[in-house]
């Protein structure tokens, strides 16, 4: 983040400065502290090898080796026998898979975290075993970073921290889903803009116009509906966007890893809109972009509530700092590390190494929130955000995948379309099992709590032919002749085993974050239940008359209009009305017919 912020994060208040990062511990992301005189004999220094290695007082160290996940440490690869090659290759299987595709291998590393290096000769052999063991199992490699590990040796030692990748034969990409959030004007559009179709922006929202869906929004240059936008890279870590491909099926064929973007509106009017975008689409993680010389301004806190709420992983963009003066930006950025109740650690990001360590540290730690500073006009530190993209793991693992695939299948119904020659058509997210063209399933509930039987035909997912969905993955379904009036967005489509239940009533444990006055018995409210949205009257209030603002309380709703299908421990979030009320259960413990 250059010198427009290196005041405000510098050494003098605690907060690191350079390429630290706010959140990092002094060093390098490696963990490597500054440069100390660790007083040693320089010809034993000569002789040391990796294998007598003897570390000082303040030696660095990263976290001990997990046996699960996709990272792997590795103190050296330098010409391994053919057992120790294949046994090498069956691990890095492993981890792959782990990571669901991705693995991040740490070279010079010992199994307990400690930093040992190795000299240029021995990293040189290490990362061509590394290139052999990944030609094997089909896979591509990127060397994120290289640094040296400082021991004041005459020999210089270095570690090398290397990016795997290969997608599973069974799958056609890792997809990763980021909801973009903020007030309106703020930029959000334009930099989606900027980043899907590899063109800067001119300065007057050249850049969004491919994303808007309706003749009003070009007109206002404001989004009131959820749009779709995807960035991808391949199998090396190269950007795979519009700018080398014409449409999104050449994307999904050249590109190993999928970043498909939500974006939301941000204007208070059309919050009902980014409510749902947030509960029904499943997003990984929110982007919350915040305008250099506006700041915190409209909804921007209310959306960051909503995604804390949630409990999605946010980080922020901090844009169109070329309109702002250094103090502009300076101003920005206190405002937003100052804000009460987040209970995040911020880390500015200020070079490609930051942008690493973050990707890494914020799938870890829901702690940890990531700040960027660009310039859909310049240009300014887009390439940040990209590399971020580009590392960040998704936030399951392969075991999690594993035991929801292995339920009955669900599909949440999000979108409805009729498209000629087709017919109708459903968008939405499988949220447990697998679905194939073919399937038999029951669609529901009806207003009378019905479930129709149907035919999956054809799948689709960004915009390109499928025939396997697994848990997790977004897509719309051709349904052939289906009776499009018998559909609506908040049902879900079930394998006729599961023997789906529906309910009128629900009870559920909530907390009041914010009401202007108190909540009880007879409010009417619009509740958020994944991809429900139904409004709903209060029955009663269990163990109180009412409820105020931070109160806890278990509250019996029915809905007014229609049954839904709810699922027992379902996040919920309501609004009243225009005030500012909202609710998030804990759990969604109890339901029953009428």
């Amino acid at each position: 983040m250059d010198t427009r912020v290196s005041e405000l994060f510098g050494p003098g208040n605690g907060h690191g400065s350079g390429c630290q990062g706010v959140a990092s511990k002094p060093g390098n992301g490696f963990g490597i502290p500054p440069k100390k005189a660790c007083v040693k004999n320089n010809k034993k220094a000569k002789a040391r090898s990796s294998r007598n290695f003897k570390p000082c007082n303040n030696t660095p160290y990263l976290p001990p080796e997990a046996e699960e996940g996709n990272i792997e440490y590795k103190l050296k690869l330098v010409n391994p026998t053919q057992y120790r090659f294949e046994h090498l290759a069956t691990q890095m299987k492993w981890r792959l898979q782990e990571g669901r595709g991705e693995a991040v291998y740490q070279i010079g590393v010992e199994d307990n975290g400690m930093l040992v290096g190795l000299s240029e000769e021995d990293m040189r052999a290490s990362l061509k075993t590394l290139h052999r063991l990944a030609e094997k199992v089909g896979a591509d490699i990127t060397v994120l970073r290289q640094r040296e590990v400082d021991y004041d040796a005459d020999v210089p030692r270095n570690i090398a921290e290397v990016l795997i990748r290969k997608v599973p034969d069974d799958q056609q990409f890792l997809d990763l889903r980021v909801a973009v959030l903020g007030n309106v004007d703020s930029g959000k559009s334009t930099l989606l803009g900027v980043l899907t179709q590899g063109e800067l922006d001119n300065g007057r929202g050249r850049a969004r116009l491919n994303l808007f869906r309706h003749l009003h929004e070009i007109q206002t240059g404001r989004t009131s509906s959820i749009s779709f936008e995807i960035l991808g890279f391949n199998s090396k870590g190269e950007v795979v966007n519009y700018s080398e491909s014409r449409t999104a099926e050449e994307i999904c064929e050249n590109a190993s890893k999928m970043i498909t973007f939500i974006d939301l509106a941000g204007h208070h009017k059309y919050l009902k809109t980014t409510i749902f975008g947030l509960t029904s689409y499943c997003p990984d993680f929110a982007m919350l972009v915040v305008s250099a010389n506006t700041g915190i301004a409209g909804t921007t806190r209310e959306h960051l509530g909503l995604a804390m709420a949630l409990k999605v992983p946010i980080f922020i963009v901090i844009s169109k700092i070329d309109l702002c003066t250094r103090a502009t930006v300076e101003r920005t950025l206190e405002r937003v590390l100052k804000q009460p109740g987040c209970n995040k650690v911020p880390m500015v990001i200020g070079c490609t190494d930051d942008a690493v360590t973050a990707a890494q540290q914020f799938a870890q730690s829901p702690n940890i929130t990531p700040i960027f500073t660009l310039s859909s006009v310049s240009g300014e530190s887009l390439d940040m955000l990209k590399v971020f993209f580009n590392i960040i793991p998704p936030l399951s693992n392969s075991k999690e995948q594993e035991e929801l695939m292995q339920q009955l299948t669900e599909f949440q119904v999000d979108e409805i379309y009729t498209v000629p020659e087709v017919g109708t058509v459903v968008g939405g997210t499988l949220y447990s099992g697998i679905c194939r063209e073919g399937d038999h399933l029951v669609v529901g509930p009806t207003d009378s709590g019905l479930f129709h039987k149907l035919t999956v035909g054809s799948i689709q997912r960004n915009r390109s032919a499928c025939r396997v969905l697994r848990a997790g993955q977004a897509a719309t379904l051709a349904l052939g002749n289906f009776d499009r009036s018998l559909l609506r967005k908040g049902m879900v489509m079930v394998s006729p085993e599961m023997d789906p239940t529906i309910c009128w009533r629900f009870e559920a444990e909530i907390v009041l974050l914010f009401h202007a006055k108190t909540f009880h018995k007879g409010f009417q409210v619009t509740v958020h239940i994944g991809n429900v949205r139904q409004t709903a009257i209060v029955e009663a209030v269990c163990g109180k008359e009412e409820l105020r603002t931070g109160e806890k309380a278990v509250v019996r709703f029915k809905f007014i209009k229609h049954p839904e299908y709810l699922k027992i421990g379902a996040k919920l979030l309501f609004r009243e009305g225009v005030t500012k009320a909202r609710v998030i259960s804990h759990q969604l413990f109890v339901s029953w017919l009428p």
